[in-house]
Order: structure tokens, then C-alpha cells, then sequence
């Protein structure tokens, strides 16, 4: 099979089997929203930070080392599963021992038997991540979905079943595990690789020389993304983290399921590209075409932001709008930030990548420290504004390792902006009108979506013709 063919596969398999998850546990969560109260989420996210943590450190980027590897062989991966699965041993030791300092901070004596049992998740995927790299490597992602769809609804299951019965916040904790667990048991069943009882040190080196330093940067990301959770965690009460935490949820789960599928399909693509100036082109090709689908998603969604709540989780979920509305500004953005970053990995910079991200960490952690007098709110405002700093940084950086300066990326993109803000502007009318005449959230929703796209698609068509000649030139191959 060619490359363009394994690419356009790879994103129809990728963003079916990423479509599939995340509809199975967007419903899920739908349901655990209402038979669950804020808190309960508070908890589990004030421990969000510290499982993202060990499982960053068991994975140690060595198998994004294994994606990149132009043809790794069974010690590369072997050696990569026995580091992997030592080191997630290690820091489960380490994390069931500090469990209990961790409960102390947030004065939350609950936390310490929840952590211990919530951390052997990332023990549990240490036995996987190296089939799943492999896999991704292959761009097999018609298994990958086949392995992930039912693990993930027998999780679902499990945390419906149990929250249903009144175990509360360990409901969620067990959804996980079971999914981890399930997921795991289908990989040693069905997928023929298995480890040989190697380890080179050699090839240990090589992975890891490249490897730590995208750990590091994954560290400071996971940390800085998950420090307005613990510093609202630790300020204020359960429920605010809860009402935080979903907000956080809801504005990131439009674009992640894009960014995500693209980015998992172009980086083995992009690594596989000759010289810059087709990287650039795919590369410009591939932000316009996600910047085209995230637009409308994120501003329909800002607009009517209540009716969204009101209709899915419920009028106890409502304080938890504003906050939405301004994070899901910072997810306009998000498909670029994160394309820029893809560039550094592609080409090998993780030198690079460990800088930049110890430069915007820094900066973040001076604003978080200067909002925090003004509440939540200051918070969520700061990590907003802050993200469009960010973005323009990963765009100076990486853009000059390509020939893709600030300046011609944002020419390539402006105009999509410009065309999303006016349909913005008409449609926040036509929202104010809906309510007048409509009582169902469901139905102003459902009418604000078709009004705002069918203006978005006249208004491309009319001004954006490249937009729609790239479109159409990619579902026709």
C-alpha cells in the first residue's frame, strides 16, 4: 500500500475508532453527571495530575522513539517493553507510598485509597504500550479500534453499574481500571507480538537519548495542564474543582477528538516525508482542513454554551458555563499549537521541544501565581489568555525549522478566523431571538446549529474557494 493510501486509511480508521471512544464516554459521562453530584468529579480530577505523571514516566517518550525509528526491530521493542514495564513498577511503588502526604494537602482523607487503587492503571498499560506504538507505527488503526471499542464500553458499564449502586466517586475510578484492564487482556489475546528476554543497551540509549527529553516536556505539560486543577483543588472546595474540571472537559473534547485523530496519523506520515517543503505543504494543507471542521464546532458550542449544559448534565451543572465559555476561546487555537509542537518531533528536535516547553512553563506558572487572588474566574482567564502566547511561541519556533514563518501562517489562516467571527456576530442574534420563541434547550440548540451552519458553508464558498478546493480534493482520493 502506498503512503497516501496508508495516510487517508490510517485517518478513516483512526477517527472512526477515536469517534467511537470518545461517543461511548461522552454518553457515559452524560450519565454519571446525573447520578453523580460536582464533588465527586473534584475529587478524581484533584488526583488527574499524578496519574498523567506516572504514566508519562512509564512510557519515558521511548515509544514515540519506536514511531520514529525507520525500521525498529524485536530487541528495539522488546527493550522499550521491559523498560517500560520496570519503570511503571517503580513509580507505582513510589506513588502508593506518597498517597497519604498527597490526601494531607488536599485535606481530603479519601484520596489516599483512591490514588492506590486509581494508579495501577498505568501499570496496568505498561504491559500494551509497546503493541499499541507498533501498531501506530503500522498505522494499523483498524485493530487498534477493534481492541479500544470494547474496552471502553465494558468500562462504561462497570462505572454506570456501580454509580447506579452507590459507590460514588470509586464508580469512576473502577470505569478506568476496568477499561485499562480489558484493553490489556485483548492486546495479549489477539495480537501476535510478544517480547523476547532482551535488553541492549545500546538501542536502551538510543530511544532514550530522545525519548527523556520528550518525557521531560510531557512533565511540564501534564504538571502546568493539571496545576489549575491542584491550585483550585487546593484553595477552594471539591465541587468548584468539579465544576472546573467538566467545563475543562466539555471545551476540550470538540477539538481533541480532531487534533487527536490527525495528530496520530501525521506524525508517522510526516516522518516520513522527504525534505521541508513537503512537509510544509502538508502541513499547511492539514491546518487548514482542521481549522475549517474546528471553527464553527467551538463557537456553536460558545454561543450556546447554557443550552448545552442544560440539556446534557442539568441545572446543577450550570455554574460551571462561564468557565466553558472562556476556555473554549483557548480551543479555537489548540490545532495549531499542538501542529507547530508535531513539527519539533518530526524533526528530531526534542532538544528544542524540552526548551520551549521549560520557557512557556515558567511563564505559566508566574501567571497562575498572579491570577490567583482573583478566583476561579482569574484563573480561567489567565490559562486563556496565556494559550494564545503559547501558540504564537510554538509557531515562531517551529516555523523556522520548515520555512513557515508566523507571518504566512496566520495569512493562511486569517481569513477562516474573520469568516468564523462574523457568523459568530449573526448567529449570537439570531441565539438571542431563539430563546424568545423556543423553551427546549435541545431545539434552540438544535436550531442555533443549522442557522450557523449552513450561513459558515455559504460564506466559505463564497470567499474561501482554496478551503473548499482542498476539501473536495481530499475526499475525492
Amino acid at each position: 500500500m502506498s503512503l497516501r493510501k496508508q495516510a487517508i486509511n490510517g485517518v478513516i480508521w483512526s477517527f472512526s475508532q477515536q469517534f467511537s471512544m470518545q461517543i461511548i464516554n461522552f454518553g457515559v459521562q452524560i450519565i454519571l453527571a446525573r447520578l453523580l453530584m460536582p464533588e465527586v468529579f473534584g475529587l478524581v480530577a484533584m488526583l488527574t495530575v499524578f496519574i498523567s505523571i506516572g504514566q508519562t514516566l512509564m512510557d519515558s517518550g521511548m515509544t514515540s522513539s519506536l514511531i520514529r525509528t525507520k525500521n525498529p526491530d524485536q530487541i528495539d521493542y522488546s527493550t522499550v517493553f521491559f523498560t517500560n514495564m520496570m519503570v511503571s513498577v517503580g513509580i507505582y511503588i513510589l506513588t502508593y507510598l506518597s498517597a497519604p502526604a498527597i490526601a494531607a494537602f488536599y485535606e481530603q482523607e479519601i484520596l489516599t485509597n483512591l490514588l492506590r487503587v486509581y494508579a495501577l492503571t498505568f501499570v496496568i498499560r505498561s504491559f500494551v504500550a509497546v503493541h499499541t506504538a507498533k501498531l501506530t507505527k503500522e498505522m494499523n488503526f483498524k485493530t487498534l479500534m477493534k481492541l479500544q471499542v470494547p474496552s471502553t464500553i465494558v468500562g462504561g458499564i462497570v462505572g454506570v453499574v456501580l454509580a447506579y449502586m452507590g459507590f460514588g466517586v470509586w464508580s469512576l475510578v473502577w470505569l478506568n481500571l476496568s477499561q485499562a484492564i480489558i484493553f490489556t487482556i485483548q492486546n495479549w489475546i489477539f495480537i501476535q507480538w510478544r517480547p523476547s528476554f532482551l535488553f541492549n543497551k545500546r538501542r536502551f540509549k538510543y530511544h532514550f537519548s530522545f525519548g527523556y527529553k520528550l518525557t521531560l516536556s510531557g512533565l511540564l505539560d501534564t504538571v502546568y495542564n493539571d496545576a489549575y486543577r491542584i491550585v483550585i483543588g487546593k484553595y477552594f472546595s471539591p465541587t468548584s474543582v468539579g465544576f472546573f474540571n467538566q467545563a475543562e472537559n466539555m471545551r476540550l473534547f470538540p477539538v481533541q477528538q480532531m487534533s487527536y485523530v490527525m495528530g496520530k496519523v501525521t506524525f508517522p506520515l510526516f516522518s516520513n516525508l522527504s525534505n521541508d517543503q513537503q512537509l510544509k505543504s502538508a502541513y499547511r494543507s492539514t491546518m487548514k482542513l482542521v481549522l475549517f471542521a474546528v471553527l464553527p464546532v467551538m463557537l456553536i458550542l460558545i454561543i450556546g454554551a447554557e443550552e448545552l449544559f442544560l440539556f446534557l448534565f442539568g441545572e446543577k451543572w450550570l455554574p460551571a458555563v462561564p468557565y466553558f465559555k472562556i476556555l473554549a476561546i483557548a480551543s479555537i487555537i489548540r490545532p495549531i499549537s499542538q501542529y507547530n509542537l508535531n513539527i519539533l518531533k518530526v524533526k528530531g528536535r526534542s532538544d528544542l521541544f524540552l526548551k520551549l516547553e521549560v520557557i512557556k512553563k515558567i511563564i505559566g506558572i508566574i501567571v497562575i501565581i498572579i491570577a490567583l487572588p482573583y478566583g476561579i474566574m482569574g484563573l480561567v482567564i489567565s490559562l486563556t489568555a496565556v494559550s494564545f502566547f503559547f501558540t504564537a511561541l510554538n509557531m515562531a519556533v517551529s516555523g523556522k525549522l520548515i520555512s513557515y514563518s508566523v507571518q504566512e501562517q496566520i495569512k493562511d489562516t486569517i481569513r477562516l478566523f474573520i469568516i468564523s467571527a462574523v457568523t459568530m456576530l449573526i448567529s449570537y442574534h439570531l441565539h438571542s431571538q431563539l430563546i424568545l420563541v423556543l423553551e427546549s434547550p435541545f431545539l434552540i440548540l438544535s436550531a442555533l446549529t443549522i442557522a450557523f451552519l449552513l450561513l459558515y458553508f455559504a460564506i466559505i464558498y463564497l470567499f474561501e474557494k482554496d478551503v473548499v478546493a482542498l476539501l473536495l480534493k481530499v475526499l475525492k482520493k
